[in-house]
């Protein structure tokens, strides 16, 4: 998911939604950041745009639906496109110049700046430039700037390598963070992290810990002897979720012995075949 004429869109919203003032300033100031090359005025101005421009409810009208339906999933503000749009307009005029000091916002940021930088990376030119800054924000134990990177965000999945993505999985279990939120986990499943999983629960259930059904989608296509004792338990547990957690890992996979131990739950067979049993369901009522 990358996404095309970034600056026009966004400057389409902003103009939709700034008062005159508001507009003019902040194009003033990237005038200057650009004519002056200044470090210290980019980042007086990512800073600054909350107090310049007022919070109102953000209407997007852009005739992009994917970037539109992007944005509203990640429950975009004005004062986040505001300074989006400032780092994609320095960096299209002078990436030499300005894309090392983009990169260190991650440093002088506070909380918030940082949050909007990490969920809109994908936003900014060439966002591959800026994989060590999302990697780093993966040490963060602040869930809000986890999340940012994590949760409904197409970045890890186009740029981290498996090792960076197992990180990433890892952790948002341990913090309990939402795994549906995570992107493009099926596309980005792989045996070792399948077998951290495996570790992980078994962790888990040595401790009398739960362990969120969800949790498992990754393993379906990499189930061998070990995470097929893991199957057998799911599927014989007595919480609903945990059964149809094994049944739908045990549906996708190749393993013989882990489609005769499916077999023996018809049902739910039947659900998944239907529809009615996938995970984005699993925890439906």
């Amino acid at each position: 998911m990358l996404f095309k004429n970034v600056s026009e869109q966004l400057f389409k919203i902003l103009e939709h939604n700034l008062a005159e003032e508001e507009k003019q300033w902040l194009l003033s100031k990237i005038i200057h950041i650009l004519e002056a090359e200044s470090t210290k005025d980019l980042y007086l101005t990512y800073s600054l745009i909350p107090s310049k421009i007022k919070l109102n409810e953000l209407s997007i009208t852009i005739g992009d639906a994917e970037l539109s339906e992007y944005l509203r999933t990640q429950k975009a503000t004005i004062h986040e496109l505001g300074r989006i749009y400032l780092l994609v307009r320095v960096l299209e005029e002078n990436a030499t110049f300005f894309k090392t000091k983009v990169a260190n916002i991650i440093q002088v940021a506070d909380k918030s700046e940082l949050e909007t930088f990490l969920k809109f990376l994908v936003l900014l030119p060439n966002p591959s430039d800026y994989k060590n800054q999302a990697v780093e924000a993966l040490r963060t134990n602040i869930a809000t700037v986890f999340d940012a990177i994590t949760m409904n965000n197409p970045y890890p999945a186009l740029f981290f390598n498996d090792q960076q993505w197992n990180q990433m999985y890892l952790k948002a279990a341990f913090m309990q963070q939402d795994l549906k939120q995570i992107l493009s986990v099926d596309q980005r499943a792989n045996a070792e992290l399948a077998r951290i999983i495996s570790d992980y629960g078994h962790e888990r259930w040595a401790a009398s810990r739960e362990v969120d059904p969800y949790f498992w989608r990754p393993v379906g296509k990499f189930l061998d002897d070990g995470l097929l004792l893991d199957m057998e338990r799911l599927l014989h547990s007595e919480k609903t979720a945990e059964k149809k957690a094994g049944a739908l890992c045990c549906y996708v996979s190749d393993n013989a012995r882990a489609k005769n131990m499916l077999a023996a739950f018809p049902e739910l067979v039947k659900d998944i075949e239907n529809g009615s049993l996938s995970w984005e369901t699993l925890t439906a009522p």
